[in-house]
C-alpha cells in the first residue's frame, strides 16, 4: 500500500518538475528559432546576448558552489575543530577534491585575528578587524569580495562566511584562485576579436581582458549602460572600430560580465553557433531529466527509509516499555517466591531435628531421609540465590556507589543465565582472578552490562558452544573479557555495534539497546568497552573498569 503511494508521489514530483523546468527552455528554443529569421544584426546581438547570459550563469554557479561548500564546512564543524591546523588542512583538501579553485583557508575569530591558516602564504596571526570586508561578513553572514591586493600584495578575492557558536561569532575565509575564475570567463571568447572579462560596479577589471588593460585597472566602459538583464550595445573602441558589447550582471549584482566582439566576425559563425546552442539545449533537457529523476528518487527513498526507521523505532520503544514492565514484575514475583522458600527452609530444619530423635535413628531409611533433606535445603538455597540476584538486578536504576566484588557480580550473572545456556548446550567457563580488589561502583549497573554481554554471546552461538569469561587486574583497571565461539561480526558492522537500536539479530529478536546502554554505563564509570571480532572465529568484548577505592566507614 505504502509502496504504491511512494511510487505515485515520485511520478507526480518528476512530472511537475519536468514541466516547470522544460517550459522556460522550450520557450527559449522557440524564441531563438523565430529570431533566426530576423536580420543578421539582430541575430548577432542575440548570439552575443545568449553567450553573456550563459557565461554569467556559469560564473554564478561557480561562485554559488564555492559559497555552498564553504558554508557547509562552517556549519558542520565547530570552532575548536576548525582551529586544529591538521583538521583544517584535511577540510581544505576535501574542499579542493570536491570543487577545486581554493587557494587557502583560514579561521578568523570575532576579534579579527586569523587563528589558523592553511595555504601558501604566511598569513597566520594577522588581524583583519580593520579590513572593510570584515565588517561586511559580520553583518551579512556571507560575503564575496571584489578583487583586491590585501596583505599578500597579489590580486585575489575571497569568500567568507560567519557562524555563530555559543553566542560568539567566527569566520571561515577562503581565497579563490582568480586564474580559474578568469578561465571560466574567457570560455565566452570566440574568434580572433572576441573578449570576455568581469568588471566591478566602478568599472575596474576583476579579470584580465584579452587585448587591452590589466586586472584592477580602470576600464573605459561605463557600467551604467547595462541594466539588470542582459544588455547589448554597439560602441566604438579607442581605435575607432565598432564592437558589440553584451553585459550581464551576476545574480549578486556585484560584478558585470562583459563579452565584446566585432559583428563582422560573428556573422561568419552564426549558423555554427545556432547548432551549438541547439546541442546545449538538448543536453540541458537530458541533464534536467536525469537530474530530476535522480534527485526525486533519492528524496523519496530517504523519505521512505525515514518512515520505515520511525516505525522500527516505535516498535523498539514499545519493546523497551515491555522490558521495563517485565523488570518490575520480576522484582514482585521474586519477592513473592522468597516467602514460601523461607517456609520450606524452616520445615527442613524441623525435619532435621526430628531425624535426631532416637526412634527415627533406628529406621533403615535414616540415611535416605537425611540425604533427601539435604537435597531439599541445597535446592532451596539455590532458588533463594536466584531470587536474590533477580532482586539485586531489578531494584536499582540510578547510579549508586557501593562496595563491589567484580568476581561475585560475574558469578551472580552466570547463575542467572546458566540454565538458559545449558538449555542450548552452551558451556560458560569462568576464569576469575583471586587478586581483584573490592571497588566502589554500582553493582546493579555492572551486572546489567555483564548480563547484556553474556546474553549476546549466548545468542550469537545459538546452539552448542563455549563462552569464556575472564577477569584480571591491569595496573589501575580491572579487565573483564567475554569470548564466544559464535559466527563473529562482519568488519563493516563492527563500527555500529554500540549505536542505539543497531542489532545483528533477526527482526523481533533484539532491541539494539543492550550494547548502547552497556557502553554508556561503562563510559560514565570512566571505563571502556572494546570489541574484537573475526567472522567464523567468534567475538571478544573487553570491559575495563577503573579501580576506585571504597570509602572507609
Amino acid at each position: 500500500m505504502k509502496t504504491s503511494l511512494y511510487t505515485s508521489l515520485q511520478r507526480k514530483i518528476i512530472g511537475i518538475t519536468l514541466v516547470v523546468s522544460f517550459a522556460p527552455l522550450i520557450i527559449l528554443a522557440v524564441t531563438m528559432y523565430y529570431q533566426f529569421a530576423k536580420t543578421c544584426k539582430n541575430k548577432t546581438e542575440e548570439q552575443i546576448e545568449y553567450r553573456a547570459l550563459a557565461q554569467a550563469e556559469s560564473v554564478d554557479l561557480f561562485l554559488k558552489e564555492r559559497i555552498a561548500i564553504l558554508s557547509a564546512m562552517a556549519d558542520t564543524h565547530t570552532f575548536n575543530e576548525m582551529i586544529d591546523e591538521e583538521n583544517l588542512s584535511n577540510i581544505f583538501n576535501v574542499m579542493n577534491s570536491r570543487a577545486g579553485a581554493f587557494v587557502d583557508l583560514g579561521v578568523i575569530d570575532s576579534a579579527g585575528m586569523q587563528r589558523v591558516y592553511v595555504g601558501p602564504y604566511n598569513l597566520k596571526g594577522l588581524n583583519y578587524y580593520d579590513q572593510p570586508w570584515f565588517a561586511d561578513v559580520m553583518s551579512k553572514g556571507v560575503f564575496l569580495s571584489d578583487v583586491y591586493m590585501g596583505f599578500r600584495k597579489l590580486p585575489h578575492f575571497i569568500i567568507a562566511v560567519r557562524r555563530n557558536e555559543n553566542n560568539k561569532s567566527w569566520i571561515l575565509r577562503a581565497t579563490i584562485d582568480p586564474n580559474i575564475l578568469e578561465g571560466i570567463v574567457r570560455q565566452a571568447q570566440i574568434g580572433s576579436t572576441g573578449d570576455a572579462y568581469l568588471l566591478s560596479k566602478e568599472g575596474i577589471f576583476q579579470t584580465n581582458p584579452r587585448f587591452k588593460g590589466l586586472i584592477l585597472s580602470q576600464s573605459n566602459l561605463n557600467t551604467s549602460l547595462f541594466g539588470r538583464r542582459v544588455t547589448v550595445v554597439e560602441l566604438e573602441n579607442n581605435e575607432g572600430r565598432k564592437l558589440l558589447y553584451a553585459g550581464s550582471w551576476l545574480k549578486n549584482s556585484k560584478w558585470l560580465l562583459i563579452i565584446n566582439q566585432e559583428p563582422a566576425e560573428m556573422m561568419q559563425s552564426l549558423f555554427a553557433v545556432r547548432n551549438v546552442e541547439i546541442t546545449i539545449i538538448v543536453f540541458g533537457f537530458l541533464a534536467i531529466i536525469m537530474t530530476t529523476i535522480f534527485t526525486t528518487h533519492l528524496a523519496v527513498s530517504q523519505l521512505q527509509q525515514s518512515d520505515a526507521t520511525m516505525q522500527e523505532l516505535n516498535a523498539q520503544l514499545v519493546q523497551s516499555d515491555k522490558l521495563a514492565a517485565i523488570g518490575k514484575m520480576a522484582a514482585g514475583v521474586a519477592h513473592e517466591i522468597n516467602n514460601p522458600l523461607n517456609v520450606i527452609l524452616q520445615k527442613t530444619g524441623w525435619m532435621e531435628d526430628l531425624l535426631e530423635e532416637e526412634d527415627i535413628k533406628k529406621s533403615e531409611n535414616l540415611e535416605e531421609f537425611q540425604t533427601s533433606v539435604q537435597k531439599i535445603e541445597e535446592h532451596v538455597e539455590r532458588a533463594r540465590k536466584v531470587v536474590h540476584n533477580m532482586l539485586g538486578f531489578a531494584r536499582k536504576m540510578e547510579p549508586h556507589l557501593e562496595n563491589v566484588d567484580i568476581n561475585d557480580t560475574i558469578n551472580q550473572t552466570i547463575t542467572i543465565l546458566e540454565n538458559y545456556a545449558r538449555t542450548n548446550n552452551i558451556e560458560i567457563q569462568a576464569d576469575l582472578s583471586g587478586k581483584l580488589p573490592i571497588i566502589a561502583s554500582d553493582q546493579a549497573q555492572l551486572q546489567q552490562v555483564f548480563l547484556n554481554l553474556l546474553t549476546n554471546a549466548i545468542d550469537a552461538i545459538g546452539k552448542e558452544g563455549l563462552v569464556e569469561i575472564k577477569s584480571r587486574r591491569l595496573d589501575s583497571r580491572i579487565c573483564i573479557s567475554i569470548k564466544d565461539d559464535g559466527p563473529g561480526i562482519p568488519a563493516e558492522k563492527q563500527k555500529n555495534v554500540f549505536d542505539p537500536f543497531f542489532t545483528t539479530k533477526e527482526t523481533g529478536k533484539g532491541t539494539g539497546l543492550g550494547l548502547s546502554v552497556s557502553y554508556n554505563i561503562i563510559e560514565k564509570m570512566g571505563g571502556k568497552i572494546r570489541l574484537k571480532s573475526q567472522v567464523g572465529k567468534g567475538t571478544i568484548f573487553t570491559v575495563e573498569v577503573p579501580i576506585v577505592a571504597p570509602e572507609r566507614k
